[in-house]
């Protein structure tokens, strides 16, 4: 490995707000905020807009799209005039 090209790695929070969940792993993302984790050490923290305790696949409430709908608003558009 060549010295001084990779960008740093550490320990970092991602933070989901929607799903009010956290977790520690490692990774080179940069953040100016901080947080202090469970075991009493401060990390940056980098937020998320979804994780696995938002998105709708893994906590079951998938929606399910109105194809039909759609599909009769485009030939009552651009069907036979």
């Amino acid at each position: 490995m060549q010295k001084d090209i990779h960008p740093d790695y550490r320990r970092v929070v991602f933070r989901d707000k929607s799903g009010n969940f956290s977790f520690l792993t490692g990774s080179t993302r940069e953040s100016t905020q901080t947080v202090v984790w469970e075991d009493g050490n401060t990390y940056p923290v980098v937020d998320v807009e979804i994780s696995s305790a938002s998105h709708p696949f893994y906590t079951g409430q998938q929606r399910v799209m109105d194809t039909q709908g759609r599909v009769e608003k485009f030939k009552k558009r651009y069907g036979k005039q």
